[in-house]
């Protein structure tokens, strides 16, 4: 190898062809004549042809030095050029040693580090030396690290290019051992190139294999200083939000770190920002998110970082809880209003899995919660079954009423007396308000409602431990609310009935507090397996990506799953039985535990100093090697096609004839070959004209069918409604024959709106009145058969969001010709004019969708506004790399496929009209024709 500053020579020997150019250029110099075309119209034309003798004539001099400048680039490229030849890999001279820590720390600039080993290794081959190559993390297959070669640098390309970081720590004492076999062997000079992931291991360090690297050869350790090393544990559980913590390598600088909270499909619900102080080891934060966002979010990544350290699974223990519910009397359970179970159900539906069956069907399941309304528990299979239950962590809440007072049972927190009536025409004692909750009660904080109060209550016998046991009382003292813990369980007792009949509070929002408060508290279903295995069912790798399980993975005890390491056989990822699903949305279904990289995994900690005499390289700060050959060779060729092009026009072959003369060419022909090679390289460099698009407006919408949306003013809102339609329309392509084209932005009063079957308007709070044009233009279009439909973005769930629209749409279409309008029928049209949709959800789910009341036959009955507040377009859009960036609440893959069905059966409306509607009609137009 010939290096020549930041360019070298892989074969420098083809170089020795650079003093030959003189000889080609004398070779060159000479052109042979341009032919003649003569006519030749009859014999006699022969004796006037002149007997001039023609000689060859000279080339010009810039053609000659094309040629030689091609010539040169041809002897160059084949020379093998290579810009930056071993900048910042290993020096040295003898076998290349690579060893490459591939642990969980080293997937952040991954790239970059396969990059600084692959130059080395480039270097290696080029200078004739063999490489060896030695990863520091156990193998997939369980196997200790081991050392590959040694072997020529061209075969362990491959072996490198399939190294993966593994989701696990590196094993240096296990990698050292293996050093040290192989040196006993394989004697000689060496040079390695350490690839540092930059940490220590708690135990083993980093230290002695760095001390033997260095006292065998020359060492270069590799470092990426641009990713500071960070962990992810698994968070804190709160009533109200999830606490974040994030470990890291001591920095010099603050800085800052963003948590991403996903959905099962990847989409990102909310972030948490958690500053990180220089020279800190930890930065915390919190992430708070309405309940029935928060059930819905399954992993957490730290924003930038590519690897398993920056993701958290969160299983069962972090979302909602499966709760069961047991009445005294299952017949008049959900009686409205006086049902042991109906104020129960509607304060616990919405943040937990509500099940309901016997007792033995409900224990047969993991569950986190138990309520009894007013239901005694005897003696016999079933208290047994319940007092385990309860042992093993589980949280039991029970009801008082007429059946507890009469018999009582050992699952109780506290003894009880008898009933206590407060009011009424045969008590002189007045209804009991709530005093203060006491600052040791789960409760403490809560408002309480000055109009809660208590008609009658079962007593608690006194005790000396009833104090302790007291979480909420009345004015006067007595328990209102008692528990106790049982082996790893707690038993908790309201003394007062489910339901209104003995208080108000099953009818105040502090009930449902009260309750959210407990379930926090309890153990979930985690514990309740015990020591039975779990069979791993999907693992991270060690970029942080779900995939199949590894063959070494099995299966590990649900008892050790908080404090294990991930290894080989314990990769972090799903465990649980075959079927299972988190949650528990099957019949079967029961839950999934994760086992998350930072949850057996200490703080990352910096690596030791470097041994003396070592060379320390910043990967990334050194531009990798560039191959220059092939860039040389396709500009020679160029040149040489050039060259060819230039040759047939000065023999007249290719464009103009060549002059006449015994000098040839002249300079008419040398100025066509410059036009020749000037449009050539116009034609190549210049890009093709093309007149911008606008991505917001339709060039021409009487060629293509699409549908539009009205522009708002506010770039997020309009680029959501673009999304949607275009999600839309994606749908209703793949689904039906329609063909629909790109969306339209339109504004009313400014384009024509008859192009467009439908429009599409999300109507802000802040909207403003439309402009007499705009009124007058909204108006033609519903009369001659086009559709609007309004979107406030305020129904359901989403109530808050949009705060104002119904105001801004009375404003907005105060001047518009708007029939009479009704709720969707169930047989209306829009239910099953492609679909047969029980209800029509967007983002938001409930609420009403208004129509025309009334038919009008001069527009096909077809209503001419549709009004909703569901957010369609947020749960049709989808974004540049084809994912819904927006979540549906309450949510489920179920609500978002109803959304795009109700989306295809207002296309279908649109542009078919009635169609549907007469089909339903079909025999009574049979029998008028027959008539």
């Amino acid at each position: 190898m010939l290096s020549l500053g930041p360019v070298a020579f892989a074969a420098p020997w083809l170089l020795l062809a650079l003093p030959a150019l003189p000889v080609l250029w004398w070779l060159l110099r000479v052109t042979p004549p341009a032919p003649r075309r003569i006519g030749f119209p009859a014999l006699r034309l022969l004796r006037d042809l002149p007997l001039a003798q023609e000689t060859p004539s000279r080339t010009p001099w810039w053609l000659l030095l094309l040629r030689l400048v091609a010539a040169a680039l041809l002897i160059l490229g084949l020379a093998r050029p290579v810009f930056g030849p071993g900048l910042g890999t290993a020096g040295g001279e003898g076998l290349l040693l690579l060893v490459v820590d591939d642990g969980w720390a080293a997937a952040a600039g991954w790239p970059a580090r396969m990059a600084a080993a692959g130059s080395a290794l480039d270097r290696a081959g080029r200078a004739g030396h063999g490489a060896a190559l030695l990863a520091t993390a156990p193998a997939e297959t369980g196997e200790a690290p081991r050392l590959l070669g040694p072997m020529p640098a061209e075969d362990l390309r491959a072996r490198l290019a399939a190294l993966r970081p593994k989701p696990w720590a590196p094993d240096r004492a296990g990698a050292l051992a293996a050093f040290q076999a192989w040196r006993a062997t394989h004697a000689g000079p060496l040079a390695t190139l350490l690839v540092s992931d930059g940490t220590e291991d708690p135990a083993e360090g980093a230290g002695p294999l760095q001390a033997a690297l260095a006292a065998a050869g020359t060492l270069t350790l590799a470092r990426d200083e641009a990713h500071p090393t960070r962990l992810l544990p698994p968070p804190v559980a709160e009533a109200d939000r999830l606490r974040l913590r994030v470990l890291q390598v001591p920095q010099p600088a603050a800085s800052e770190a963003v948590v991403l909270a996903r959905t099962g499909d990847g989409r990102a619900l909310a972030e948490a920002r958690l500053p990180i102080a220089a020279g800190a080891t930890a930065g915390e934060g919190v992430l708070e998110l309405p309940l029935e966002l928060r059930n819905q979010v399954v992993r957490l990544d730290l924003e930038g970082e590519s690897g398993a350290g920056g993701v958290v699974l969160l299983d069962e223990r972090f979302r909602r809880r499966p709760v069961g519910l047991l009445p005294a009397v299952e017949e008049s359970a959900d009686a409205p209003l006086i049902g042991d179970l109906y104020y129960l159900d509607r304060a616990l539906a919405p943040f937990v899995e509500l099940r309901r069956g016997t007792l033995e069907r409900l224990l047969a399941r993991p569950i986190s919660v138990l309520v009894l309304a007013d239901r005694p528990v005897g003696e016999g299979p079933d208290r047994a079954a319940l007092t385990r239950w309860v042992e093993r962590g589980g949280t039991l809440i029970r009801f008082a009423g007429p059946h507890i007072a009469e018999r009582q049972d050992p699952l109780l927190p506290v003894p009880l007396r008898a009933e206590r009536q407060l009011g009424g025409a045969l008590s002189w004692e007045q209804p009991q308000h709530l005093a203060p909750f006491p600052e040791t009660s789960p409760f403490a904080g809560l408002p309480i409602p000055a109009e809660v109060t208590v008609e009658r209550q079962v007593l608690a016998e006194p005790s000396p431990n009833l104090s302790s046991r007291s979480w909420a009382r009345l004015s006067d003292g007595t328990p209102l609310v008692t528990a106790e813990a049982r082996g790893q369980g707690r038993i908790v007792l309201f003394h007062v009935t489910a339901n209104a009949e003995w208080s108000n509070l099953p009818l105040s929002g502090l009930f449902v507090q009260m309750l959210r408060r407990i379930v926090a508290l309890s153990a979930g279903i985690q514990g309740v397996e015990g020591d039975a295995p779990l069979a791993p069912l999907e693992t991270l790798d060690g970029f942080g990506r779900l995939g199949p399980v590894p063959p070494a993975a099995a299966a590990l005890p649900a008892a050790a799953i908080d404090t294990a390491a991930p290894s080989p056989r314990n990769p972090p990822g799903w465990y649980g039985s075959p079927g299972q699903q988190a949650g528990g949305a099957a019949a079967e279904a029961t839950y999934r535990r994760a086992l998350n990289l930072g949850s057996g995994l200490p703080g990352p900690r910096a690596a030791p100093p470097a041994p003396p005499g070592t060379r320390l390289l910043a990967i990334g700060g050194i531009p990798a090697e560039r191959d220059l050959g092939p860039w040389l060779l396709a500009l020679a060729l160029l040149l040489l096609a050039i060259d060819l092009v230039i040759g047939l026009m000065l023999r007249g072959l290719l464009g103009r004839p060549a002059a006449r003369g015994p000098r040839a060419p002249d300079r008419a022909a040398g100025a066509a070959a410059l036009r020749g090679v000037a449009l050539l390289l116009l034609l190549a460099a210049a890009p093709a004209a093309a007149q911008p698009a606008d991505p917001n407006r339709a060039t021409d919408p009487a060629l293509a069918t699409r549908l539009a949306y009205v522009v708002t003013g506010d770039a997020s809102v309009d680029d959501t409604q673009r999304m949607g339609l275009v999600g839309l329309s994606d749908f209703v392509n793949r689904r039906t024959a329609a063909a629909l084209a790109e969306p339209a932005a339109v504004t009313p009063g400014q384009d024509d709106l008859s192009f467009y079957p439908l429009l599409y308007w999300v109507v802000l709070p802040d909207a403003p009145q439309p402009e007499p044009a705009a009124v007058g233009a909204l108006n033609d279009f519903m009369r001659h058969g086009g559709i609007i439909l309004f979107d406030t973005r305020d129904e359901g769930s989403g109530a808050g969001f949009a705060s104002g629209a119904g105001a801004a749409l009375r404003r907005v279409t105060r001047d518009l010709a708007i029939p009479p309008l009704a709720p969707v029928a169930e047989d209306h049209v829009l239910k099953r004019a492609f679909y047969l949709l029980p209800e029509l959800p967007g983002r938001f789910a409930g609420g009403q969708v208004w129509v025309a009341r009334d038919q009008d036959r001069a527009n096909d009955s077809v209503s001419p506004v549709i009004i909703g507040g569901h957010d369609w377009a947020a749960a049709w859009a989808i974004d540049g790399r084809g994912g819904n960036p927006f979540a549906v609440i309450p949510g489920g893959v179920r609500q978002r496929t109803l959304a795009y069905r109700f989306g295809v059966n207002l296309v279908m409306y649109a542009l078919t009209g009635n169609y549907k509607g007469d089909q339903v009609h079909v025999p009574a137009i049979l029998e008028r024709l027959g008539n």
